[in-house]
């Protein structure tokens, strides 16, 4: 008996030891680098990009265009950002460390880029991480060949991921992309966002956390160690000073930003050439039911200088069309309210009272009570907030439970719990004030969003520019979440039979519950956008003037080549130059357009031999899943044209609904791989005496694509989704075939021309 004791003292005191040990943080280790490849693709390899284009278009209108058009991601993340080293655990799916070199990589060998940024959180950025930083996407243009001709541009940047707890104080994220990549040309320090973001990344705790992890996946304990040593460094990075000039600011503190403003004025403080990207406007995941952009416009909150450009589409959803519906109204009194469910849409709030309604009836209770409970839910839902914390008031509600609560029923491809006053149609008609009310002098560009268009990514696997195949939805996607039902519990709500009754929320928890719905949020990943140009080189200094003049386009992640111009600008019978897309004008005369586009050429299994020589075989499967980027020599048809139109208001009075016509003009193709060319004028304009705004959508055929139904849902006739049947890829417990395909079309956005109306008052 005595021996026993003994051995179980000695196993209770190393068990306590090593559990010390782990929580105060002995075995972890830093982010490590990585070593991109040193192999560029062969010249004549990123030449034929250019020549194929060129024919193609030739042999489709009869002349090719004058500038190539070049695809990039400007939305790129690595392991180096806090949630996606969380995404990258064991125990949440994850395949390990993605560091810098492995986003260089996948854009040089695996999709084959022409240019990519690497965007990680500024929050997550130590100084260290930022010099680190630096110096990888130097290493990745050293590997590049010719300055002037490069195989892969690497911008540097980050993303200041500001989020509010209402929508009076959320702004969103948004992309800063930097021009150069010397010390002399870029910032000391990235700029994080200050508020519920900042402290969400360096929360205390966590330290019990990695000891579970630890013990539940003892053999990757490693991997948690290492995530345990982040999140300690990221506590112990010192907050720089305030109310100093950014230049004077000592080089190894932590710099914040509490607005928009804010952030510009510090990018101004510093003088370099930078973007700033705003994206994922309408993801409910990240943005409080009620947002909108309006506040942006007003107190100085937008630069016309800097944010020329947003993100309409990217591996988290799409965010550019504009719906009347909302997930919360204003009450008489100023308090939210839960407004009624419509055949589009099924508001949150109302799914909480029919799911505590109906296991109420089940239970045997009165329909009057009921009922009761049923509005008590949806006021405790309110109540919760307006950021989603509300499914945490019906106690094990499932994720089938939710039907599909919050989604946009009739949008393509849309974003998570969809916000409409986010989209990118709604920030384009909106007006700031009254143009003619002399309210200090403000002029359309600053009284307005005038964007151009773009996709990207978003990626947190440094995947730059996963969108070529619709393969490995755990990988190419964002899609992660516990393996098994066993795991699941550190990390995501316990499902079980819903509580006959509602809870309260317990706002302490704000932080530290998970920020999104893991399990329903799985449908809503894609595997992401591209970021076209139309450029007159290849060069770095040839993409960013592209950049600046707005000549850019956005794709849902095939190579769509479009052209979208105003043939007819003042000075046009005079042999002036016609206005591409993203171009500004007035003219009071029916303005004439003219649109092309060619679908993106069909993709051939495995990898080109460009590069199966840049990578070795186990990194060409581990990090491209032994797909590449390897297109044939046939394309798919453009099924159609669409033409959006939007009249901005002339005061903020009128009501935005009505200033889009989606889709006002549809013109049909042949339906032939051949390409699409149509000619098209608006003939209202000159009675209409108002500005217009004018885009395209070239829409291709069908192709299987990575949860283009979103929950798969079964509908009854009046629109009501019935049984769904979420996206489980790589869940043990759903089915393993379960790819998460359906048939969509993919499309690209070209970027809007802008019309104003010398009459317009």
């Amino acid at each position: 008996m005595r021996r026993a004791l003994l051995v179980l003292s000695a196993v209770l005191l190393l068990a306590a030891v090593y559990a010390g040990a782990v929580f105060f943080g002995a075995f972890g280790d830093d982010e490590r680098d990585g070593t991109p490849g040193d192999l560029a693709i062969p010249a004549e390899a990123v030449r034929g990009r250019g020549d194929v284009q060129r024919r193609d278009a030739g042999a489709a209108f009869g002349r090719a265009a004058e500038k190539q058009v070049l695809f990039g991601d400007l939305h790129v993340h690595t392991t180096w950002s806090l949630d996606a080293a969380l995404k990258s655990l064991p125990l949440l799916q994850g395949e390990g460390a993605h560091p810098p070199a492995d986003a260089c990589d996948f854009a040089r060998y695996c999709s084959q880029l022409d240019f990519f940024s690497l965007n990680d959180h500024a929050e997550s950025l130590t100084p260290d991480l930022w010099r680190r930083t630096r110096e990888a996407v130097r290493q990745c243009n050293a590997v590049a060949g010719d300055d002037r001709d490069p195989d892969l541009v690497a911008f540097l940047g980050w993303e200041w991921t500001q989020m509010g707890t209402g929508p009076d104080d959320h702004y969103g994220h948004k992309n800063v992309v930097l021009r150069g990549t010397a010390d002399d040309e870029v910032p000391t320090r990235p700029i994080a966002a200050s508020g519920y973001s900042f402290d969400a990344m360096r929360q205390r705790g966590g330290r019990a956390q990695v000891l579970a992890m630890t013990l539940a996946d003892f053999a990757n304990r490693q991997v948690y160690f290492d995530f345990g040593q982040k999140r300690r460094n990221l506590r112990e990075a010192r907050l720089c000073p305030e109310g100093v000039d950014v230049r004077d600011l000592p080089a190894d503190c932590v710099e914040t930003a509490s607005t928009p403003r804010e952030l510009f004025d510090k990018l101004d403080g510093w003088g370099f050439d930078a973007l700033v990207i705003p994206h994922g406007n309408a993801w409910g995941n990240t943005t409080p039911a009620g947002v909108s952009w309006d506040k942006q416009l007003a107190a100085g909150q937008h630069d016309p200088r800097r944010q020329t450009l947003i993100e309409v589409y990217s591996g988290h959803g799409n965010s550019e069309e504009y719906r009347s519906w909302r997930a919360l109204v204003p009450g008489p009194d100023g308090r939210p309210v839960c407004p009624p469910a419509s055949r589009d849409f099924l508001p949150p709030c109302q799914r909480a009272g029919e799911i505590v309604e109906a296991e109420c009836l089940a239970l045997g209770e009165s329909p009057d009570e009921c009922r009761a409970r049923a509005a008590e839910a949806r006021a405790l839902y309110l109540a919760a907030g307006p950021r989603g914390e509300g499914r945490y008031t019906v106690p094990g509600a499932t994720p089938e439970a939710w039907q599909d609560a919050g989604q946009c029923r009739d949008c393509f491809q849309p974003a998570y719990d969809y916000r409409p006053g986010g989209s990118s149609q709604y920030a384009l008609a909106l007006t700031h004030g009254a143009l003619d009310d002399g309210d200090g002098g403000l002029d359309r560009r600053e009284r307005r969003f005038r964007f151009g268009f773009i996709g990207s990514s978003d990626t947190h696997f440094a995947r730059a520019g996963t969108g070529y195949k619709e393969v490995s939805p755990v990988g190419m996607t964002d899609l992660s979440g516990a393996r098994a039902n066993a795991r699941r519990a550190a990390f995501e709500p316990s499902p079980g039979r819903p509580g006959a009754r509602a809870v309260a929320f317990d706002a302490s928890k704000r932080i530290v519950l998970p920020g999104g719905d893991v399990e329903r949020s799985a449908s809503f990943y894609y595997t992401g956008g591209l970021a076209a140009v139309h450029a007159d080189g290849r060069d770095r200094d040839a993409i960013w003037r592209a950049f600046e003049r707005k000549e850019v386009y956005g794709t849902s992640g095939p190579r769509i080549l479009l052209w979208f111009d105003l043939l007819n600008a003042p000075g046009a019978e005079a042999g002036a130059a016609v206005v591409p897309m993203g171009g500004e004008v007035s003219m009071d005369a029916a303005p004439r357009f003219r649109v092309r586009a060619l679908g993106a050429r069909e993709q051939q299994p495995g990898c080109p031999d460009a590069s199966e020589q840049g990578l070795e075989p186990e990194r060409l499967e581990r990090l491209c899943k032994g797909e590449c980027n390897h297109p044939s020599d046939r394309r798919h048809a453009i099924e159609r044209i669409e033409v959006v139109r939007i009249r901005p208001q002339r005061s903020d009075a009128e009501r935005v609904e009505l200033r889009i016509d989606d889709p006002w003009r549809v013109l049909p193709c042949p339906g032939q791989g051949g390409g699409c060319e149509a000619v098209f004028e608006d003939g209202d304009h000159p009675s209409a005496g108002r500005d217009a705004v004018y885009y395209v959508r070239a829409i291709q055929e069908p192709t299987p694509q990575i949860n283009a139904a979103n929950l798969r849902c079964a509908r009854q006739q009046d629109g009501r989704c019935s049984e769904v049947r979420r996206c489980q890829a790589g869940r043990a417990e759903g089915p393993e075939d379960d790819d998460c395909l359906a048939p969509d079309r993919a499309r690209a956005w070209s970027s809007p021309i802008y019309v104003d109306h010398p009459a317009h008052r």
